[in-house]
């Protein structure tokens, strides 16, 4: 007789302890997000220095890879700011230390290795909060209580809601918003090496000879996991093959060295992610700041002065930035092409629909739906666009026809 070992079953911080008191032992009782921290028990505001060292040896995360390098550069004095009155704001830098492990055991660093965590390891990470429908939804707290590593690419903020496959998530104990010498907590954008506001070099399409800009190629998706980051990936695959200069970006989205990081293994020249303009995620941003960041990822991309440009904009069509993005005409307005990215038959028909409403120029239809010849069948059947098989992009004849190019 043959047996098959099952995966473990998801297991919380809850579970763990009645199963302690089952065994008749005196349960941890472990933290969670809203509990008083170090940084909470303290009157006021205090202000307190930090060793430059302490905080080079913390382990930074993807999303706060400019302080790492501001911190290596910088012979000037930080601190530590703490204290119950201090509220902290999306982009701000937290020294935090790890209480309890949850989903996410490892950080990856911020050239992308995943660096293993260990109990009281001190961290660097970003307030942001985090829109993922297949794991968490989280916001960013109102004190320096106990909070959550919400995302890998290293976010703190109190999650919220969580998909029922997700464990719970880890919990961090802050220690104090990193600072400069007379206390002004530090922004991502102080240390970012792209701003929204216009650079002030000359675009590289406004120099002698040039006279038009590269076309640009918006891929979006149906949903989350539709397929878009390894679609953008094809692409620029397919035209580099094609001898073209790519230059590659992702305009929205949770910060991840994943994406970036792919897009400059399949060829691209220049890679941007909105991390490079100082947001650690961009859920819930203001929309017209949206609109300004969607342009200067792009403009900053144009000025490499490459032969096309793809952008990727995350999550789904329906998640508030990317739908404001679609309805505002911003995309249509300097889309050479747009490509969709679905999941299923049905996402493929009410995506495309939904993209000519608001007139964007759709090239077609690919992503996770082609890993399956059926629903790929199906699509077809009611599709009048082209629908093609993700990693045939990477063949530059087809990519070049696809879009057009």
């Amino acid at each position: 007789m043959t047996t098959t070992a099952l995966p473990p079953t998801h297991t919380s911080f809850l579970d763990d302890a009645l199963a302690a008191l089952a065994e008749g032992a005196t349960p941890e009782v472990l933290p969670l997000a809203g509990d008083p921290s170090a940084a909470t028990t303290e009157q006021g505001t205090v202000v307190t220095p930090v060793p430059t060292e302490r905080l080079r040896a913390a382990k930074k995360a993807y999303t706060t890879r400019h302080l790492a390098a501001h911190l290596d550069d910088s012979d000037g004095d930080f601190t530590l700011v703490s204290g119950e009155d201090v509220t902290p704001r999306a982009g701000q830098v937290v020294l935090a230390r790890v209480a309890a492990f949850g989903h996410h055991k490892k950080l990856p660093d911020v050239h992308g290795r995943r660096q293993t965590l260990y109990p009281d390891d001190e961290v660097l990470l970003a307030y942001a909060p985090r829109y993922a429908p297949d794991q968490f939804e989280a916001e960013v707290p109102g004190s320096l209580a106990m909070t959550n590593l919400a995302a890998a690419g290293g976010l703190a903020a109190d999650v919220v809601t969580q998909h029922g496959s997700t464990n719970d998530p880890t919990v961090i104990e802050p220690l104090g918003l990193v600072a400069d010498a007379g206390g002004t907590p530090l922004q991502l954008t102080d240390v970012a090496p792209f701003s929204v506001t216009p650079a002030a070099h000359t675009p590289a399409t406004d120099a002698p000879g040039a006279t038009t800009e590269p076309p640009v190629v918006y891929v979006l998706g149906s949903s989350m996991n539709a397929g878009k980051t390894t679609a953008v990936a094809q692409i620029v695959r397919g035209l580099s093959l094609a001898g073209l200069r790519v230059a590659a970006g992702k305009a929205t989205g949770t910060g991840a060295w994943g994406d970036p990081g792919l897009f400059h293994d399949s060829g691209a020249e220049t890679v941007l992610d909105f991390t490079d303009f100082g947001h650690g995620s961009t859920f819930r941003m203001d929309l017209p700041e949206i609109e300004q960041l969607v342009g200067a990822v792009r403009r900053e991309l144009v000025a490499t002065a490459p032969d096309v440009v793809v952008v990727e904009i995350a999550d789904g069509l329906y998640q508030r930035e990317t739908s404001h993005l679609v309805r505002s005409g911003l995309l249509g307005r300097n889309a050479h092409r747009v490509v969709l990215t679905v999941g299923e038959a049905l996402g493929a028909v009410a995506g495309v629909a939904e993209l000519r409403k608001h007139g964007l120029p759709l090239a077609g239809v690919t992503g996770a739906i082609t890993a399956s010849p059926l629903a790929t069948q199906e699509a077809g059947e009611v599709l009048d666009l082209p629908l093609l098989d993700t990693y045939a992009l990477a063949e530059p004849a087809v990519v070049r026809s696809f879009l057009a190019l």
